[in-house]
């Protein structure tokens, strides 16, 4: 049913952000690497957005299918979406391995599937790095500086 993409997808969309493509993938470490690999090549597609895998059971793999495939990981995003967890499901929001990075000049958010987490972390993180009238910095001022 996807319930958490099709949140993302409003909250994105709302946002002023066009929407290139959206995904299904299983939940197969191997599947869901070509998918973002896929992605990062497509030089229209500035930044990807998983949703789901990040738990710690066995069929979470989605950190372990991207992790190979970033160039940097912004540690603060996890760190940050964490705390802002906390504020809500208090020490549960330890179970979630949700994290971001770079790849190939794109930046990739990679989120737990629950609607409330992606809210969360697109409310109250993500839509702010993308706006370029976040301050003192954000992540599309960088954007120009990633081919450095």
């Amino acid at each position: 049913t996807d319930k958490s993409g099709k949140k993302l997808l409003e909250l994105i969309t709302n946002d002023g952000h066009e929407v290139i493509t959206k995904e299904i993938v299983k939940d197969n470490i191997y599947e869901i690497r070509k998918v973002v690999s896929d992605f990062i090549l497509k030089k229209d597609i500035d930044v990807i957005i998983t949703s789901g895998g990040t738990g710690i059971t066995g069929s979470d793999g989605t950190p372990e299918a991207v992790s190979p495939l970033l160039d940097k990981i912004i540690d603060g995003f996890g760190e940050i979406f964490r705390q802002r967890s906390y504020e809500k499901i208090k020490t549960s929001s330890l179970q979630t391995r949700a994290l971001a990075g770079v790849a190939n000049k794109t930046f990739i958010f990679v989120l737990p599937g629950s609607i409330d987490a992606c809210k969360t972390a697109w409310t109250e993180v993500i839509s702010h790095q993308l706006n370029s009238d976040t301050k003192p910095c954000n992540l599309v001022m960088l954007m120009p500086r990633l081919n450095e």
